[in-house]
């Protein structure tokens, strides 16, 4: 969960919490009432303009509203039993504060439920497209990245790994594709997405983008770039290594290679 938590006194009838960080996780056991969630992270001059939310799979107990210009707009509902969550993203209205609003949901039976989700604030960088709303992340824009956004990507990406694609699956209910990736090094990764098979020894690991994005199997090695979020890996840039080299080698030949690879 976020570590920047802080409470109000429980006398009022809706309980408020405030959550200090950009992204983070909230756990409601035995949803009662009302809670009312501010999210105020602790970062200078941020411009945080949109927010997504993923409900855990067993979410349950309660529904979350946005609150946007003193009226409630419904983003998750409550839902009976485990199924698959999407992701949900909506522009906020102030960069510096977001407010949610989680209703709990009357029940007879005394039964354990629980409403947790996990969040995060995005900025402007990190939306694409008109459809970014629907389509629950969006880092890949479906379109090449240009020389300069592939010598970036190097330094400012959550992972970076040299390999090659093993298979793609498709999964049109969820707008989403899956990258299965043999990796051959792993040059960074901000948590153990790749991972190393017992017995083999193959670094593996799978990243996701949009099925708009329509991607094919190619032979050959890639340099696979992007960000993570909820604990998934989504494609960034991702050029043929060969590509890379060509024009990372040019760059640092002028001196304008923002980072050293």
């Amino acid at each position: 969960s976020c570590s920047g938590l802080g409470r109000e006194p429980r006398s009022r009838a809706v309980e408020q919490v405030h959550l200090r960080c950009t992204e983070g996780s909230l756990e409601w056991m035995y949803p009662a009432r009302a809670l009312r969630v501010l999210l105020e992270p602790n970062v200078a001059g941020a411009q945080h303009t949109t927010l997504c939310i993923k409900p855990s799979s067993d979410f349950q107990g309660a529904s979350i509203y946005v609150e946007r210009a003193g009226q409630l707009h419904l983003v998750v509902g409550e839902a009976e039993g485990p199924r698959p969550r999407h992701v949900s993203c909506f522009s906020a209205q102030s960069p510096q504060r977001v407010a949610l609003f989680l209703q709990a949901s009357p029940h007879r039976d005394i039964s354990r439920r629980t409403a947790s989700f996990q969040y995060e604030l995005l900025g402007k960088q990190s939306t694409a497209g008109p459809d970014f709303k629907k389509m629950a992340l969006a880092e890949a824009m479906c379109r090449p990245c240009d020389n300069m956004e592939l010598l970036m990507a190097i330094c400012s990406s959550d992972f970076v790994v040299k390999g090659s694609i093993r298979g793609v699956s498709h999964d049109s209910e969820n707008h989403m594709s899956q990258v299965d990736v043999r990796a051959q090094k792993v040059y960074r990764q901000k948590n153990q997405i790749f991972q190393q098979e017992e017995g083999s020894g193959e670094w593996r690991g799978p990243i996701r983008t949009l099925l708009q994005c329509q991607v094919k199997k190619g032979g050959g090695d890639f340099l696979f770039t992007g960000n993570e979020h909820f604990g998934e890996a989504w494609l960034g840039c991702a050029p043929r290594l060969k590509d890379f080299m060509l024009v990372y080698q040019a760059a640092r030949e002028r001196g304008a290679n923002p980072c050293e690879f």
